[in-house]
């Protein structure tokens, strides 16, 4: 960066001339020859009037710094009344950042009216760039997927960065832009030039036009698994066979049931079907032989989960199979409009879908399509074929007279030709080449065991559990009409309410089918209550931990959950009387809870019965809802764990209430360390076995935008923290598995569901493995068996020095008897649900 003063940059403008304004931008104000039609204000930050500086590009641009407190910012205003920006689509601010890292920008649009519009801006260093910001609050889930193609991008020859923005704006009526940092640590400077409004249309079609390739993959980058032709994509796959033959002949020598148990260490009672036990203070899946299991699973390991929308935004798409090509058999229709959280403001969720992953499986395993006489292509390639030669044989045979028999017969030929051509002008129907399930299912289980995973998760395709080669979970998906409760973002919904009765019905109901089929399976580990329910709200304050309480309170009577509460207070307090003085509020008549809408107070030091009723009644729903799936599971399936609630956020109550109906504690974690994720002193107090049941750490270089909740700078950082997690995991004695979330990348587009985008699979789009995370993964997997292997063989030698100690020698086989060892067990064989 070259500086000069003032004056002197002043001298160079007049000597080369500024870069130009793309055609349809407004310049409002340039910071390098400033007019007095706007207002500069600054707070806590910096604006010299003698610091322009020239870039290497030849750009001169003006250096604004923020100082390291609170909230520093610059502000922009007119001098007088307001901008109409109502026929504009972005505000747009030539910019670069002046540091070395990325600087993170927050960008806040007024109107006169109080509305505003903020836009986070994560400022890469390099060279200057326009930043757009919509006018219209517009995030990617406008384009159908979570995250958007990576930024800056080259339009009209310039670097453009096209950010999201969310709030509302009066375009008409805008009186102020603000410029400001976060609390930053150091003094941190960018370098401004025009600022103005235009139209984003155009940007927005560039950033998002042809984003996705033939096979499914980003057009934005290239890496060292992307694939350019169906011979590559083969030759790929055919190399991972030979790697896979070689890593299986390995494990057939490890010393493994055939449940993936460890057949060293101690051994416990065999009772047929998975159970938990404790022993010399660790927790231990069993597995039906009676061998020490640490369950490393996969979720979502299906060929059908890969489907994204394109119905309405084809130009995002270059080659789309047209309707009589062979992969037109993988497109489909959909809906997944509703009204719960994750489906807030997202567009493409209905409509035509096209299965990218099932296209690839196809071009690598399929059959290819002949034109079979059977089919309509087939019929009409026939009867044309038989036309062509009645005609040869007809030029060749003498002239008939009309009326005789010959030409009958002629006519006939005549009309049969016609007729084949008519055949032959009918739309052909897609090749229906389908690719073998078993064949997939066989290739998915040899990779699953090669890599050292022992564990089909949870939405898994039910071919991998019918095979008998991987133990398996099963979801309960409880669907019913029965009530629920909001808690606030109610991402999958709102929380179903245990004291309707339709609720136990829907359970009974989703039990008994999920139990038909594998009641009697030894390789169904268990099933999970659910997943990822809204126990409480988002955010930490007493209103967010305490969510299903005001809820509930909020609903009409009608709801049987709020006639439960209201029940739990008139039996505590009698009258409003009672609830007044222990609530602290003034409580005119009982029946004015009963209305929809009643806001009880907050919590407090003055008034301790609000919280403990607030604990109370959530700790009866929970016990009312696992009881519930507890008592069904027991009937239809009393061989089988229930698994707990794949907790995503949870209250102590919640979690309480599991420990006390359930096999095993689930957690759905998305942190660096299990630990991180949950007080696992709060969780040995409980002393039930924990199953983190999703955890993931993502990038975005390989494709998909998204690198999840746990992104990390790229994608040689994922195998580390992959090995991280397992390390800390096995040193927690509670724990007794994680499963990966999940096999398969997710659309570049997003996926049907909600529009999720992310790289964190272990398979990409095209069915390849990335080989440097799954090398790591495999290599951390085996460790973590190797180190519980070593575990159990140490708690094995503790228990068989304690026993020889405490009674002078062994009065039976306490590491290798059955049953023998000290400590406890759950599931259904001593105190499961």
């Amino acid at each position: 960066m070259i500086r000069r003063s003032l004056p002197a940059v002043f001298a160079l403008l007049f000597a080369t001339p500024l870069l130009a304004a793309p055609a349809g931008q407004q310049t409002l104000f340039n910071f390098v020859r400033p007019a007095d039609v706007v207002q500069v204000a600054t707070q806590d930050a910096s604006l010299p009037q003698s610091n322009a500086e020239q870039t290497a590009e030849g750009e001169v641009l003006r250096r604004v710094t923020f100082n390291p407190t609170a909230q520093p910012s610059l502000r922009l205003s007119p001098q007088s009344g307001a901008w109409d920006w109502s026929q504009s689509g972005v505000m747009s601010l030539r910019i670069q950042s002046a540091m070395s890292w990325a600087v993170t920008l927050y960008v806040k649009i007024q109107s006169n009216d109080g509305k505003t519009l903020i836009s986070r801006v994560d400022l890469p260093p390099g060279p200057v760039q326009t930043l757009l910001v919509p006018l219209v609050a517009s995030t990617p889930l406008n384009q159908g997927m979570k995250a958007g193609p990576p930024m800056p991008i080259t339009f009209d020859g310039q670097r453009v960065l096209l950010a999201s923005s969310t709030g509302e704006l009066d375009r008409s009526q805008v009186v102020s832009v603000s410029l400001s940092m976060d609390q930053p640590k150091v003094a941190q400077s960018i370098l401004l030039e025009r600022f103005g409004v235009q139209d984003g249309e155009a940007v927005t079609k560039a950033a998002y036009g042809g984003v996705v390739d033939a096979y499914g993959q980003s057009t934005r980058a290239k890496w060292p698994e992307k694939v350019s032709n169906d011979e590559q994509l083969k030759a790929a796959a055919g190399k991972e066979q030979q790697q896979l033959k070689t890593w299986l002949a390995e494990r057939a020598k490890s010393p493994l049931d055939k449940f993936g148990g460890l057949n060293k260490g101690p051994v416990f009672k065999s009772s047929g079907f998975f159970r938990t036990e404790k022993r010399d203070g660790r927790w231990y899946l069993v597995t039906p032989e009676g061998h020490p299991f640490y369950s490393i699973g996969v979720n979502t390991v299906a060929p059908d989960v890969a489907r994204t929308y394109v119905a309405g935004r084809e130009w995002m798409f270059e080659a789309l199979p047209q309707a009589a090509e062979p992969l037109a058999i993988h497109y489909g229709d959909g809906d997944n409009r509703g009204g719960n959280g994750a489906d807030q403001g997202r567009a493409f969720n209905t409509g035509r879908w096209f299965d990218f992953y099932g296209a690839n499986l196809q071009r690598l395993y399929g059959q290819p399509c002949a034109v079979a006489s059977e089919t309509k292509a087939g019929v009409a390639e026939a009867a044309k074929a038989d036309a062509v030669a009645a005609s040869a044989e007809k030029a060749a045979e003498p002239a008939v007279k009309p009326g005789t028999a010959e030409a009958g017969i002629a006519e006939a030929a005549q009309t049969h030709a016609v007729e084949a051509a008519k055949v032959e002008q009918a739309p052909a129907e897609p090749c229906k080449a389908v690719v073998d399930e078993q064949r997939w299912a066989s290739h998915t289980l040899d990779r699953l065991q090669a890599w050292g995973f022992n564990t089909v998760g949870n939405w898994s395709a039910p071919v991998l559990a019918n095979a008998d080669r991987v133990p398996y979970t099963l979801p309960l998906s409880i669907v019913g009409d029965y009530a629920s409760i909001s808690t606030g973002t109610d991402w999958w919904g709102g929380m179903p309410d245990p004291f309707d009765p339709r609720f136990a019905m829907a359970t009974e109901r989703a039990v008994a089918i999920a139990a038909r089929d594998h009641r009697d399976d030894p390789w169904l580990i268990g099933y999970f209550a659910d997943n990822e329910l809204a126990w409480a709200g988002p955010g930490n304050d007493p209103k967010a931990r305490y969510a299903l309480a005001y809820g509930t309170l909020k609903m009409t009577t009608d709801v049987p959950a709020k006639r439960a509460f209201l029940k739990q207070l008139r039996d505590k307090y009698r009258n409003q009387a009672g609830l007044s003085k222990a609530w602290g509020i003034d409580l005119p008549a009982w029946e004015l809870m009963e209305d929809p809408g009643f806001v009880p107070p907050l919590p407090s030091a003055e008034h301790p019965e609000i919280e403990a009723d607030f604990k109370y009644f959530q700790k009866v729903f929970a016990d009312t809802y696992f009881k519930t799936i507890s008592d069904s599971l027991k009937w239809h399936a009393p061989n089988q764990l229930l698994l707990g609630g794949r907790f995503a956020i949870s209250t102590p109550e919640a979690v309480q209430s599991c420990a006390q109906y359930c096999d095993v504690l689930s957690f759905n974690m998305y942190t660096l360390q299990p630990q991180d994720g949950y007080d696992f002193a709060a969780l040995r107090s409980l002393d039930k076995p924990v199953l983190i049941t999703e955890f993931n750490f993502g990038s975005a270089d390989r494709g998909p935008f998204w690198g999840g909740v746990t992104q990390l700078a790229k994608e040689e950082d994922r195998g580390p923290a992959y090995a991280n997690f397992l390390k800390q995991a096995i040193s927690e004695p509670s724990i007794v598995g994680v499963h990966w979330f999940q096999y398969l990348d997710q659309p570049v587009s997003g996926r049907l569901l909600d529009g999720e985008n992310g790289h964190f699979g272990l398979v990409g789009i095209t069915d390849l493995p990335f080989q440097g995370f799954v090398d790591s993964v495999r290599k951390s997997n085996l460790l973590t068996v190797e180190q519980l292997g070593k575990e159990a063989e140490k708690a094995r030698a503790e228990a068989d020095k304690a026993s020889h100690e405490g009674e002078g020698g062994r009065q039976g086989d306490a590491g290798k008897g059955p049953g023998k060892g000290e400590g406890h067990t759950g599931g259904h064989s001593a105190n499961g649900h």
